[in-house]
């Protein structure tokens, strides 16, 4: 881990600060809007900041932009003003709300600093600056995927994922070193684990980029890790899905001497839609039902759930099924089910049944337009066929 740099024989002279300030404060560029972080950001996430954008707009991986070398020595001037805890005191002081703008240029206009991005990039990242150990620079913790059913998502399981991850190695149990043999203390540190790095305006400690902060060096490495003490083995980890997670959600889960994040993805029901902790299906009934009213039965999420229809139904219509729905993560609280109602019209009729059909056709009086095989009298009745209403 990096720690807070100090100056220069430990002299904390003013005028060292203004020389050391970046020319570009002149023209009030905000240096945390430059990383992207908030002015209460810590050291850690400063560094990580300026590691993520130096990654984004180096020169090396971004030939065919123009203004790729401009953004990187921003960002360089930007790091170096902020990871500096004492001249980031200054930096906020002339940048106060309590200071008009031209005390501020006037003030950051006291000097400006000759910085080489490249050079301060690889000084302080050193063997890192290729960006393809920056997870293990800033210990991020490794994601995977794992797909969901529906209901495994609403109710919750313990589900197995096998995952390629490295862990400690269980030869050497994570020291590096061949068992039984020694090793030497690192010369390049003098077995503190730290470095100082000269940045050419103050002194910057950080661990040992021969050791890696560990004080010794491995004269033998490890057969099974080559010293790294980290294997990669494939595992087979159980998963605690939480009951209620949403498509997307996440969950850590420690593994041997780490975590890993687990990000779900659920699959979509062909029965159910999803609104939260409330889902809504459709409820499908008869024209009699509809007409009529009945009781019928909705498939929930936990259980069967008798369903009453009301006389007169609609298509359409929703009845609400309350506290059917899903659990609310981390809560006792349900949301609800709401039943959609659609009306199943046969598409075929006995001959009764048609009979049947008819005579109500000829009772209705609220119908806009014509009903096949009935036509009105005179009187404005509905007649059959015959005349008489009936087939």
């Amino acid at each position: 881990m990096y720690e807070i740099p100090v100056l220069r024989d430990n002299i904390p002279c003013p005028l060292a600060w203004l020389n050391v300030i970046s020319s570009r404060c002149a023209n009030t560029e905000d240096f945390y809007q430059i990383l992207g972080v908030s002015r209460t950001a810590s050291q850690k996430e400063i560094k990580k900041a300026y590691y993520q954008l130096a990654k984004k707009h180096h020169p090396d991986t971004n030939q065919d932009d123009p203004n790729a070398k401009e953004k990187f020595a921003k960002l360089a001037d930007a790091y170096e003003m902020l990871s500096d805890e004492v001249k980031r005191k200054q930096y906020d002081l002339g940048f106060s709300p309590n200071h008009g703008s031209t005390g501020e240029q006037q003030y950051y206009r006291a000097g400006s600093t000759n910085i080489d991005p490249e050079d301060l990039f690889r000084r302080i990242f050193g063997e890192f600056a290729n960006f393809s150990h920056f997870n293990s620079v800033f210990d991020d913790r490794p994601e995977f995927l794992m797909e969901l059913t529906f209901l495994e998502a609403v109710k919750g399981a313990n589900k197995d994922l096998s995952v390629d991850i490295e862990d400690t190695c269980p030869r050497c149990n994570g020291s590096g070193g061949e068992p039984g043999t020694k090793v030497s203390v690192c010369h390049y540190c003098n077995g503190t684990g730290m470095e100082e790095i000269n940045t050419g305006s103050y002194m910057l400690r950080s661990s040992c980029r021969r050791c890696g902060g560990r004080k010794s060096i491995i004269i033998t490495p490890c057969a099974l890790c080559r010293g790294s003490g980290l294997t990669k083995r494939k595992q087979t980890i159980t998963v605690p899905v939480p009951a209620g997670v949403e498509d997307g959600g996440k969950v850590t889960v420690p593994v041997g001497g780490r975590e890993i994040i687990i990000t779900f993805r659920v699959q979509k029901s062909p029965i159910y839609r999803r609104e939260g902790i409330n889902i809504h299906s459709n409820v499908f009934i008869s024209v009699a039902q509809a007409i009529l009213g009945g009781v019928t039965e909705v498939q929930g999420l936990y259980k069967p759930i008798s369903l009453v229809i009301p006389a007169g139904c609609q298509a359409d219509q929703v009845i609400l099924l309350q506290g059917n729905g899903i659990r609310k993560m981390n809560s006792y609280s349900y949301g609800d089910h709401y039943a959609h109602i659609k009306i199943r019209v046969p598409k075929k009729l006995t001959k009764r049944q048609r009979s049947l059909v008819m005579c109500y056709a000829e009772e209705e009086t609220d119908v806009h337009g014509t009903v096949n095989g009935v036509k009105a009298s005179a009187e404005g009745k509905r007649n059959g066929p015959n005349g008489s209403g009936m087939m």
